[in-house]
């Protein structure tokens, strides 16, 4: 791996939930990161979204399980990347991320998913971009990425993701993470002993204090708010930035995930000829 001074270091978590596994036995590929997008993997396309951006340069591919990788020729293919280094997964994906990092010790650090088949150069740059702005004004260690539901919901009223309720707004996770120093870690370490709870944002809650799942559920919560809770919770300072990218909103955990991205792309690609 070869990061220019500089640059984002990029981490794409390409490891396997039990979901996943179910989606990837659905499309008969040995791993959801193959599963196939307007006829590329997803792998791929979150690879080719990150080397296009002018924010990254080079990175680590966690995952999918050296099991996997041994008896997929085309996985073997696709890490054979000459600026990405592959490594072996730990359980989870907050656990894989803070094994590597704490590894590479190089930052700024671009957390992204493998599974962001929708993932585009311009949608990386908006993010680092952003996070270093915030990380210059405020001073923060971790800042994530968020989409105002309303702008998913106007361009897929059908699509079904998981919304955070604040009372300034409801937004949807990006599945971009900018790790700007190594304070950073402490979120990852709150996030890995969170993870359990990704789709119960209440439960979550929780893991901050009794006053914050209450603020919570009677929607008294900014999202400036929920930050400063996690700030606190984790030992660091942690930010948003809005992103204002529909797509930026969608990752392929389900089949419908794929039928969504899939249609998508393909008339983009249908829009472009």
């Amino acid at each position: 791996m070869n990061k220019e001074v500089g640059k984002f270091c990029s981490v794409i978590l390409a490891g396997e939930r039990p979901v996943a596994s179910a989606l990837a036995h659905a499309f008969n590929v040995p791993a959801s990161v193959l599963v196939p997008v307007a006829g590329k993997p997803t792998l791929l396309r979150v690879i080719e979204a990150i080397r296009d951006s002018q924010f990254t340069g080079g990175g680590v591919i966690c995952g999918p399980a050296p099991e996997i990788v041994e008896k997929t020729r085309v996985l073997q293919e696709l890490l054979q990347q000459p600026d990405f280094e592959w490594v072996k997964p730990a359980k989870g994906p907050a656990a894989s991320a803070l094994m590597v990092l704490e590894k590479l010790r190089d930052y700024p650090v671009l957390l992204a998913t493998g599974d962001h088949a929708l993932l585009t150069a311009e949608i990386v740059d908006e993010f680092c971009n952003r996070a270093l702005l915030s990380s210059r004004t405020t001073g923060c260690d971790c800042v994530l990425g968020l989409v105002p539901y309303e702008l998913v919901k106007s361009v897929w009223p059908g699509s079904k993701r998981t919304v955070l309720k604040f009372s300034d707004g409801e937004f949807c996770g990006s599945n971009l993470f900018a790790i700007l120093n190594q304070n950073g870690l402490r979120a990852l370490s709150f996030w890995q002993q969170a993870e359990a709870d990704r789709k119960h944002p209440w439960r979550i809650a929780w893991r901050f204090s009794p006053v914050t799942l209450l603020s919570y559920l009677l929607r008294s919560l900014t999202a400036e708010g929920a930050m400063d809770a996690f700030s606190t919770a984790t030992g660091c300072q942690i930010k948003f930035v809005q992103l204002d990218f529909a797509r930026a909103a969608v990752d392929v955990d389900t089949v419908e995930d794929q039928q969504l991205a899939d249609a998508v792309l393909s008339a983009q690609t249908t829009d472009s000829v």
